[in-house]
């Protein structure tokens, strides 16, 4: 199974791999690692997370980094909505459905 982003969720990826290697240079690439990772266990078992919002919105939160990953399949393909952060605008990301 492979992944696609929303173009807003694609938009908030890119600005936080920028971020935190601004912040700190080889942030960005650990925050890709995180992500890559977690994101080939999602697609390997879409449904083993847990459901954030019906209908079948689910949530991977990140371990190192302050942020969940909410996605939903479609025909056979991962769909990520947002990359949230777990302070900032909650449910932001529902007109995205």
């Amino acid at each position: 199974m492979s992944y696609v982003f929303h173009p807003a969720a694609e938009a908030e990826h890119l600005e936080s791999v920028g971020y935190f290697e601004f912040k700190q240079p080889g942030l960005g690439a650990s925050y890709l690692a995180e992500f890559e990772k977690i994101l080939a266990w999602v697609c390997q078992s879409p449904h083993r997370y847990p459901i954030e919002r019906d209908p079948d919105v689910r949530r991977v939160q990140m371990n190192r980094f302050p942020y969940t990953v909410l996605y939903h399949e479609v025909s056979g393909i991962v769909q990520i909505l947002a990359i949230a952060h777990h302070r900032r605008r909650p449910q932001y990301w529902l007109e995205r459905l």
